[in-house]
């Protein structure tokens, strides 16, 4: 079972995730693709480790997401990764870090990721932003990134059992 959890910064998608793991009975590793490079982002992080449970294994996995899910599956547990977006974001980083030498990291990760999803033991539950609600960037790394974060939420809906949309704490299913 794949699950895809979208809404917006603070809609309640990571606490709806985080029930949907509860829920489910098996051990529970979270995926983490948040970095602490800022006291703001810190303070994201440190609220979300908080309010896990103590006995769920965290995995800090900011680039290489794909392997980090092979290595942490197993057929008796659940997959919690949170989030997507933020995990493109350090991608698209990493890649302007490379001094505008564009060496496909990005599309390289995004398909690792999409090719291992679909053989995953367990389940899995992502949560994504879903970013398509505000206007066109008017610059070009923030419309890089809303096509990138566009074309993977339809890419892993595409894959997913289930897709849940959150707003303002409300879930609505859009798909199984």
């Amino acid at each position: 079972m794949r699950e895809l959890v979208l809404g917006g910064v603070r809609s309640g998608k990571s606490a709806h995730a985080e029930t949907l793991a509860r829920r489910c009975g098996l051990s529970v590793t979270v995926v983490a693709t948040g970095l602490a490079e800022d006291s703001g982002m810190a303070a994201r992080i440190a609220r979300h480790k908080a309010l896990r449970p103590a006995a769920w294994r965290v995995v800090e996995e900011p680039l290489s997401l794909g392997q980090a899910l092979k290595q942490a599956a197993r057929s008796d547990g659940v997959l919690l990764v949170d989030c997507l977006t933020v995990w493109l974001s350090n991608l698209m980083a990493a890649e302007a870090q490379m001094d505008g030498a564009h060496d496909g990291v990005l599309e390289r990760e995004k398909e690792a990721l999409l090719s291992v999803l679909p053989t995953l033991p367990g389940q899995t539950i992502l949560v994504s932003n879903e970013v398509g609600f505000g206007g066109v960037s008017m610059h070009p790394v923030g419309r890089r990134f809303q096509d990138q974060a566009g074309e993977l939420n339809q890419a892993l809906a595409k894959h997913s059992d289930r897709v849940t949309w959150v707003m303002a704490g409300l879930v609505q299913v859009l798909k199984g």
